[in-house]
């Protein structure tokens, strides 16, 4: 057993509290990971707020991190200790009809189709004060050490600086690969994104890479303007500028609608016009936010019966992220994208509450 630290989130709505906690070792076709570092998301805030569906408390949040193999269970074959990995928070169990489909990168062992507060066997690897700590998501980041599914890891390439690419456990994958693999931008296209987090920032880069020859980016925030332009945007707008609705400002500026469209920040107005921005025949909207649990959304069924799509995606379409995030970290060292400046600020373990702060 471990002990070290960890944030643990004893109830909703209360700020993470810096433990010591026990970590048990790795069982049967388990890794256990020394975390180096870890990225803050919007979903971590979700699930503080208790807006995250089936998840369960005391927990420990985090799914955006990156490490070193401490110690593999038995029957592990595909990594080693030293090794450096990325977890995933949607695994790749290989068996399940998902993942036999070549289309799809979700799996029937994700948290939306069976809950990932325990581990497979029903039990945690986390304690604190005598009490059972939850996983979030398998993979538990906001720790300095974690036991994770084998099928959950993904061994990267050991020239790369883990507090750098912990940001391909989420979000940047999930941006990049929206608009690479859900959407398949086209070369000479248009693209809007709604929203310059570090996702919306991380499609404007997956817009660029597919070729798209008009990228607007929109955000009531204009001091994301200069690093959303240095990625590859082409336009920047702010709604508030504007009498009229978004969606009537990017239909007049690009004719009849955009190509492809990007929700990436998870409300419910910006969700609809993000769709009515879309040209009404073949534009393809990309829906990437999360709303909170149990929320709905009332559209216009007109939007969508002349031809527009409505298509989410989790964690970059069709990926399948034990294969793949090997591959983007490869891209990353060759300089084929520029996903550090996405980074605002670095903060010590201790100051995770003022991370959420910052965010």
């Amino acid at each position: 057993v471990i002990r070290c630290r960890a944030a643990v989130a004893w109830a909703p709505g209360k700020p993470l509290s810096v433990e010591e906690v026990e970590v048990a070792p790795p069982k049967a076709g388990e890794v256990r990971i020394k975390l180096v570092a870890t990225g803050i998301c919007r979903t971590d805030e979700h699930l503080l707020r208790g807006c995250f569906p089936n998840a369960e408390f005391p927990v420990i949040p985090g799914h955006e991190g990156a490490g070193i193999v401490e110690s593999v269970g038995e029957g592990v074959t595909s990594m080693k200790p030293g090794d450096k990995v990325i977890p995933l928070c949607i695994p790749q169990c290989g068996e399940c009809s998902f993942c036999r489909n070549p289309e799809s990168n979700f799996c029937q062992k994700s948290h939306m189709s069976e809950p990932q507060n325990l581990l497979p066997d029903k039990t945690s690897r986390f304690s604190c004060k005598g009490k059972q700590i939850h996983h979030f998501l398998w993979i538990s980041t906001f720790a300095e050490y974690t036991v994770v599914p084998e099928y959950a890891v993904a061994k990267i390439d050991a020239a790369a600086p883990l507090d750098k690419v912990c940001l391909f456990g989420c979000g940047f994958s999930t941006g990049y690969g929206a608009a690479i693999n859900t959407a398949k931008v086209k070369p000479g296209s248009t693209c809007a994104i709604f929203g310059l987090g570090g996702i919306g920032l991380s499609v404007v880069m997956g817009c660029k890479s597919a070729g798209a020859s008009r990228i607007i980016a929109v955000d009531i925030n204009k001091d994301k303007f200069a690093k959303a332009k240095e990625l590859g945007a082409t336009d920047c707008i702010n709604p508030q500028d504007f009498k009229k609705p978004i969606q009537e400002v990017l239909t007049e500026m690009t004719g009849q609608g955009v190509d492809y469209s990007f929700e990436a920040i998870g409300h419910q107005d910006t969700m609809i016009a993000a769709l009515a921005s879309c040209n009404m025949s073949t534009g393809i909207r990309v829906m990437i936010g999360e709303l909170d649990s149990g929320s709905a959304i009332s559209i216009d069924p007109t939007l969508l019966l002349t031809g527009r799509t409505w298509k989410g995606t989790v964690l970059g379409g069709s990926w399948k992220m034990r294969e793949c995030i090997p591959k983007l970290v490869s891209s990353y060292l060759e300089k084929k994208f520029n996903s550090d400046l996405l980074i605002t600020h670095t903060l010590p373990f201790a100051k995770v509450n003022e991370g959420f702060e910052l965010l």
